[in-house]
């Protein structure tokens, strides 16, 4: 197209919101979220290589991505299992507006700098992709949707889900460093009967060549709305919600507790002896909890009291 516009240098705030916009044409909806501060405060609780790192905040924005596409109250968990260097990726999304994510990497492994996601879970074609979403209400069982993990990257394994279990044309253009995550969904709107108009039968193959344009740099460094008119100045937009999102994570003591009744008074007897203390940290937040041989009785007295008290975070 001629005669676009210069959309100036304007950078992108700090963020961590997702807007809701529509192609109105195309019939093509689309979001796009940025991450600063809460994908940074991730980043400083754990200790990862740069591709680790990246990878599992590419899984986070598609995480809040793919929340905000759905009709729920509840949380939304998307998992990758791994048979390389990284065991398990894990994001959860609750529809309140609030994330975590984590990853495992297997004892002893040094994921490449440069690695990509097919590298790290996917070495022996032994990944799977999951979905889970958990409903608030309890009145209905969790879904749960597995795949075989396909792709090189978040977004191409996330598109072959959507592809394969929904049925939705969907298309994810997503990036992430060690200050920002950021990500971009389109979606084909289904035909309606009785719509004013005919449908421009080139809207959605319009709307992905436009976004296929983008690059990491411009995904993670511009702000939203100078990059939506870089991309769709020509398209007629209408810019629907913008939801909040913040880092979030809802471990506790009585819930470590319950985990540690789940092992029975033997096994917990078995590691007092052996250690004098139980110490456990959460896999999102890394937050310590410890129980010595005091607590560890109170675990299984008849009114299932815990001892009062709290982490020490950092």
């Amino acid at each position: 197209m001629s005669g676009k516009p210069t959309i100036g240098t304007e950078t992108a705030p700090e963020g961590d919101a997702l807007r809701r916009f529509v192609l109105r044409d195309a019939s093509v909806r689309g979001e796009i979220v940025q991450l600063g501060a809460a994908w940074r405060e991730i980043v400083r609780r754990h200790a990862l290589p740069p591709s680790v790192r990246d990878h599992l905040g590419e899984l986070s924005a598609a995480g809040l991505l793919l929340a905000a596409t759905i009709k729920f109250e509840g949380a939304l968990v998307l998992q990758i299992h791994g048979d390389g260097p990284v065991s398990l990726f894990v994001v959860e999304v609750d529809t309140d507006g609030h994330f975590r994510s984590t990853v495992k990497v297997r004892e002893g492994a040094e994921p490449p700098a440069d690695a990509t996601l097919r590298a790290l879970v996917d070495v022996h074609g032994r990944g799977r992709f999951v979905v889970t979403l958990d409903p608030r209400d309890r009145t209905g069982a969790p879904y749960q949707g597995i795949v075989p993990f396909e792709g090189e990257g978040v977004a191409g394994a996330l598109e072959r889900y959507m592809d394969r279990s929904e049925q939705v044309p969907t298309r994810l253009w997503l990036a992430a460093d060690g200050e920002r995550a950021a990500g971009l969904l389109l979606q084909r709107l289904p035909d309606e009967g009785g719509s004013a108009g005919p449908r421009d039968a080139d809207g959605w193959d319009r709307a992905q060549q436009l976004a296929d344009t983008i690059t990491p740099q411009e995904l993670l460094e511009l702000a939203p709305e100078a990059l939506l008119h870089r991309l769709f100045w020509q398209e007629r937009r209408d810019d629907l919600d913008e939801r909040r999102w913040r880092f979030l994570c809802s471990c506790s003591r009585d819930k470590v507790a319950g985990m540690l009744r789940t092992l029975g008074r033997d096994e917990i007897e078995s590691i007092l002896a052996e250690r004098g203390a139980i110490e456990v940290s959460c896999d999102y937040c890394n937050a310590p909890y410890r129980f010595d041989a005091l607590d560890a009785a109170l675990l299984f007295a008849d009114d299932g009291t815990v001892l009062p008290g709290s982490p020490s975070i950092n």
